[in-house]
């Protein structure tokens, strides 16, 4: 409550950021939500746009779904997400109208199927359909991961890290990988130390320290694999998460 007060009120006098707006909103004001809806039109019509390699306009169902999918971002975003809401937004928008693209092309391949005879032409041209669908199907995912990557690298540089630290970084043995993994586990489950995180950008070693048995030494050694873990742990991060499980066999 004291935080709503401080930003209704604008109390220090300090501007209030996107970020401060979205709680207001997720405080229940909906009046705000609306405003920032429109707004930020431009910015869903530009995002959609960018999918479906085409202009878009409000009459598009497409920017219907990105409509749709801005609002869920501003409902869902939190500080934990480890990005800005236009960087959450961005990511949420891309993913909806990708799968809008891939359910209405099912759709159309299907209804086109029903309409045949099944003869052998025909039945020709359903498999070559269903082959068409399985490509479409795997571009679509290369589409979640290469959005999933991209919107990763932004947060990574919000902390200054980047591709090149990771792989400068990361521990090169199992066992060491897991223990980063453990600390990572650990941080993103203590609600202080992830907030810590988070806002001011800084790995609380000293608390974590204290809450897991590995060495300080050790922690600050794999400081920037360990909050690399961290973002995508707490991230909506589909394919990023089932990586870490398959080289940490988890």
């Amino acid at each position: 409550m004291i935080l709503v007060l401080s930003l209704l009120f604008n109390i220090g006098k300090k501007k209030n950021t996107l970020e401060d707006t979205v709680l207001l909103i997720q405080e229940g004001n909906a009046r705000l939500q609306n405003k920032l809806i429109m707004k930020y039109k431009p910015f869903i019509a530009k995002t959609v746009s960018s999918v479906c390699k085409r202009y878009i306009d409000e009459s598009d169902d497409e920017f219907s779904i990105g409509l749709i999918a801005f609002n869920e971002a501003i409902e869902k975003y939190s500080v934990d997400k480890g990005s800005s809401l236009l960087s959450f937004a961005e990511l949420l928008i891309k993913r909806r109208v990708i799968d809008f693209i891939r359910k209405e092309a099912r759709v159309k391949t299907v209804t086109l199927v029903a309409a045949n005879d099944y003869g052998d032409e025909n039945a020709q041209s359903k498999i070559e359909s269903d082959l068409s669908i399985e490509e479409f199907e795997k571009q679509v995912e290369q589409e979640h991961r290469k959005e999933e990557i991209t919107h990763f690298q932004r947060v990574l540089t919000e902390f200054g890290l980047s591709f090149s630290d990771l792989l400068e970084h990361s521990p090169k043995h199992a066992d060491a990988r897991q223990n980063a993994m453990i600390v990572a586990n650990t941080l993103v489950k203590e609600d202080d130390l992830k907030r810590i995180l988070f806002e001011k950008k800084q790995l609380p070693i000293k608390q974590l320290e204290s809450k897991v048995e590995v060495s300080r030494k050790t922690i600050e050694r794999n400081r920037k694999y360990i909050i690399a873990m961290a973002i995508i742990l707490v991230g909506d991060y589909v394919y990023l998460k089932d990586y870490i499980k398959g080289v940490l066999g988890a």
